[in-house]
């Protein structure tokens, strides 16, 4: 395989349109034609990584956390970003990072965290706003099945737990070509009337392009009538975060000591205790502050992230416990979930789960 190939595996996954605006995805070093000796699997890219790479044979790297986050102006070797990049590109290593567009897909980083805790009952805790688009165009009658067929191949017509849904109108359609038009029914020159139909479709935004393509190559007008519209309602599919309930009601001592155990963490630093047994947990990997109002106002007993401040403990306001875990330990998980995905598509070449330890956070 190559190493677009690679990536269009990936980005079927977690396409790199469900990213933060912020964030940096995608094939951030190497050429995407090259052939694929090896791939390792990590959730940070360091100097130690990219040696592990080189050890191990692997001339792509596989990473959550992009090491080029904002702009680079200089590749010198002054920093411990430079000389990644340098050490990759001088090995011919490529190095593709996934970060945020995994946090929000709904099999990604929190729903690893959501599994390694036994939730049930799982849903976005902040769900997706302006991703779902709405499709209308307008098919001769004859042609409506194979227009509407074409369209759910390409992705549209998924709703939740559904696909293969659309809403259809009957109706007659009016045109009349000029001299230039090539019309398919009717005459140029003539006013024309068709029975026609209304197809609707939703679809996740960032399958526009090859929604429409699949719409030109199926409909049989020369010039193709349609609309598409951003839609208010939440992708429930698509977010960040994740909110779940324990089987069983947990004291808040024990839940922490089992939390600190599952996520091997150096510590758990939490807000205050409410003296009241936890069902409703809330999880986001990383750093997870700005969903505190989030997490209350969804009913969590407890709200599990990283990278709290002092201020932020305050915001617990004895509605929740807020309890940090770490960043590394939040989202450690996240390359066993990338290997277990990739394994069941490739098998051409090795995958390997990086063994370098990148937390650059240590305890006494």
């Amino acid at each position: 395989m190559i190493i677009k190939e690679v990536i269009k595996l990936i980005e079927d996954f977690a396409p790199t349109g469900y990213a933060e605006d912020f964030d940096n995805v995608g094939l951030l070093v190497g050429d995407s034609s090259a052939k694929v000796r090896g791939a390792l699997i990590t959730l940070d890219t360091l100097e130690a990584t990219v040696d592990e790479a080189i050890s191990k044979d692997c001339n792509l790297i596989i990473s959550f956390h992009p090491i080029i986050f904002s702009g680079l102006k200089k590749l010198t070797g002054r920093n411990y970003v430079e000389r990644t990049v340098l050490k990759a590109i001088k090995n011919d290593i490529a190095i593709y990072a996934i970060h945020t567009a995994l946090d929000n897909q709904y099999k990604g980083v929190n729903d690893m965290i959501a599994e390694k805790l036994g939730l049930i009952n799982r849903k976005i805790l902040i769900p997706r706003k302006d991703s779902i688009k709405k499709l209308t165009t307008f098919v001769p009658v004859q042609d409506s099945e194979k227009v509407r067929e074409s369209l759910f191949e390409a992705g549209a017509g998924n709703i939740g737990n559904y696909d293969n849904c659309s809403f259809n109108i009957s109706g007659k359609g009016s045109f009349k070509g000029n001299e230039d038009s090539k019309p398919v029914i009717g005459e140029k020159g003539k006013v024309h009337f068709e029975e026609e139909i209304q197809i609707g479709v939703t679809f996740k935004s960032h399958l526009e392009s090859q929604i429409l393509k699949a719409l030109f190559e199926a409909h049989p007008y020369e010039e193709v009538a349609l609309e598409i519209h951003t839609l208010e309602n939440k992708n429930q599919h698509l977010g960040m975060g994740m909110i779940g309930e324990l089987e069983n009601e947990v004291d808040e001592e024990p839940f922490l000591k089992h939390l600190k155990s599952t996520f091997k963490a150096g510590c758990v630093r939490h807000s205050k205790l409410l003296q009241k047994p936890l069902k409703k947990v809330a999880v986001l990997g990383g750093s997870g502050a700005f969903a505190i109002e989030n997490a209350k106002a969804a009913g969590a007993d407890i709200f599990i992230t990283a990278d709290l401040k002092y201020h932020d403990f305050f915001k617990a306001e004895e509605n929740l416990v807020l309890a940090d875990i770490g960043h590394y330990e939040s989202e450690q998980f996240t390359k066993n979930l990338l290997y277990s995905f990739l394994s069941e598509k490739i098998s051409s070449f090795a995958l390997i789960l990086a063994d370098t330890n990148t937390n650059p956070i240590h305890y006494l």
